[in-house]
């Protein structure tokens, strides 16, 4: 009887260390996914957040060289000196008594080779 009450003394510390064991790696890998939610998910979040801050001040910064081209192009066709070139060259305009001339370029030179 001794030898079975110590037998099954043995067995249940076994047992209880098994299960102590278990429930270490359960609390341990609890712990890693705790880790892995507080500080790898928004760590990738704020590097993909500061890539897009990169992107969108690139993006911005041309913009605002578009805009001041723009501004720049508006400020000159106010004055009318670049109205009259503008209207000269982009649509054939005259002043009244002026003769227009049009350059038409020569055709093509045609060669045949027998």
């Amino acid at each position: 009887m001794a030898e079975q009450r110590r037998h099954a003394a043995h067995t249940n510390r076994h047992r209880n260390r098994r299960r102590r064991g278990v429930v270490v790696l359960l609390v341990f890998g609890l712990i890693v996914v705790v880790v892995l939610f507080a500080f790898v998910y928004p760590t990738r979040t704020f590097f993909q957040q500061r890539n897009e801050v990169t992107a969108a001040e690139r993006r911005l910064e041309v913009l605002e060289q578009n805009t001041k081209a723009l501004q720049r192009d508006n400020a000159r066709l106010q004055s009318d000196a670049e109205v009259e070139r503008r209207a000269r060259e982009d649509f054939g305009m005259v002043r009244p008594g002026e003769t227009p001339y049009v350059l038409v370029p020569a055709p093509p030179p045609t060669t045949w080779v027998p």
